[in-house]
């Protein structure tokens, strides 16, 4: 009798090893020969940063000769649902994805891979995508808090305008406040989340202005929120008294360091176009049988200031 339990646990065992090999090799066999059609996913088209990824995912696919079809999920997970269903009814080869939800997304990241479909997300982390291109997003909010406080003279209090919690935007500020442990005389008194643009950046800023009018400094997340920001502090009259840096080195960004007067006094600097270029280069290769040997792609981030923005290239 124990002999055969023994025979019928190794042939189990044995049928589990097949079938095992069985869905490595069909899942092998489901990447798609040739990349010909790309669908590109982003949060909110209404931030210019996401129209660059469009310019950067258009230029990838005309060098290769492939479509684009790019979707606004509007910040909306239940969009980002809906349209991959969609693409995958489509028949597209490669899906970049700027994830509204990093784990809320990863059915839907399951199901298009499970027809075939590359999926690399890019700017933030969305779990069961084949790699992750984004910035060195705490090195992003290490830099642009450095400069800050340095221009603060070391001492004073600051505002963090925060924003929706992904992990790009949970990354920069805490690359801020690890920064802030080396200025003892800096004090964060005030942290509230925008909703990423520049008319909620506005409206936290102001709130949070009202109840800290001594505030000398503050670290808008993304640009868009850091503008929003300093337009709060040129109602409140404070230009004079508070200095505004932000994460993105955006076009609008470039032409606030140029403006006479401004607040903002420096970006650290993303290239979403250059990401997006990536994600279409690892998919390329993926098809090659050359899969990616680092699953997180990190991008330097760099500060760029009044000094500098002659010089930087911008998106």
């Amino acid at each position: 009798m124990k002999i055969a339990t023994h025979l019928k646990s190794l042939a189990a065992v044995s049928l589990l090893v097949l079938a095992a090999s069985g869905s490595q090799a069909l899942a092998e066999n489901a990447l798609p020969k040739k990349i010909e059609k790309i669908a590109l996913m982003v949060q909110d088209m209404s931030n210019p940063f996401f129209a660059a990824m469009t310019k950067g995912a258009e230029d990838a696919g005309k060098a290769i000769g492939a479509t684009v079809n790019t979707q606004d999920a509007q910040l909306d997970l239940a969009n980002q649902n809906t349209q991959i269903d969609a693409f995958i009814q489509q028949g597209v080869n490669l899906i970049v994805i700027s994830a509204v939800d990093e784990a809320g997304i990863e059915p839907a990241i399951t199901r298009a891979k499970a027809a075939g479909i590359i999926v690399i997300a890019v700017d933030t982390p969305a779990k069961g995508a084949d790699a992750v291109i984004m910035t060195n997003a705490v090195q992003a909010g290490e830099k642009s808090c450095d400069y800050l406080f340095k221009q603060m003279g070391g001492k004073g209090q600051v505002l963090l305008v925060d924003g929706t919690p992904i992990q790009t935007i949970i990354d920069r500020i805490n690359g801020c406040k690890t920064v802030a442990k080396n200025y003892p005389d800096i004090k964060i008194v005030g942290q509230q989340a925008s909703k990423n643009d520049r008319a909620s950046g506005l409206a936290v800023t102001t709130d949070m202005l009202t109840a800290n009018p001594d505030v000398t400094g503050i670290f808008g997340m993304n640009d868009p929120s850091a503008l929003g920001a300093v337009l709060a502090v040129e109602q409140a009259g404070k230009s004079g008294q508070i200095k505004v840096t932000g994460v993105d080195g955006s076009p609008e960004a470039v032409a606030e360091l140029t403006r006479e007067g401004s607040p903002f006094i420096a970006s650290s600097t993303q290239n979403p176009a250059e990401m997006v270029r990536q994600a279409v280069k690892v998919a390329q290769d993926m098809v090659a049988g050359n899969s990616p040997k680092e699953k997180t792609i990190l991008i330097e981030s760099v500060l760029v200031d009044r000094n500098n923005v002659g010089q930087y290239p911008g998106w």
